[in-house]
């Protein structure tokens, strides 16, 4: 399912105005972009908890030259489903 999708799916749901529902998912989208930014945790009830783990560094191999290279440590963004969904 796509944004459009959502905000078409919301409205049928509502009966609310389209442009103001689009104005609402987009928002709520910018907060989200905003927070992952600032590598924040975002709790939503019932739904999940998006948060960022450490990932230790590590070593690769380029394919190409067979070079051993080194992948330094991260911050991955993790998805953790609530009971409800899994």
């Amino acid at each position: 399912m796509i944004k459009k999708e959502i905000i078409e799916k919301i409205v049928e749901t509502t009966g609310l105005n389209r442009v103001i529902i689009k104005r609402v998912v987009d928002e709520f989208l910018n907060i989200l972009y905003s927070c992952f930014e600032n590598k924040e945790r975002v709790e939503l009830r019932n739904f999940g908890v998006f948060y960022f783990k450490k990932v230790k560094p590590k070593k690769a191999r380029n394919p190409k030259t067979g070079e051993e290279v080194l992948i330094p440590e991260r911050l991955k963004l993790v998805f953790k489903p609530t009971k409800k969904l899994k």
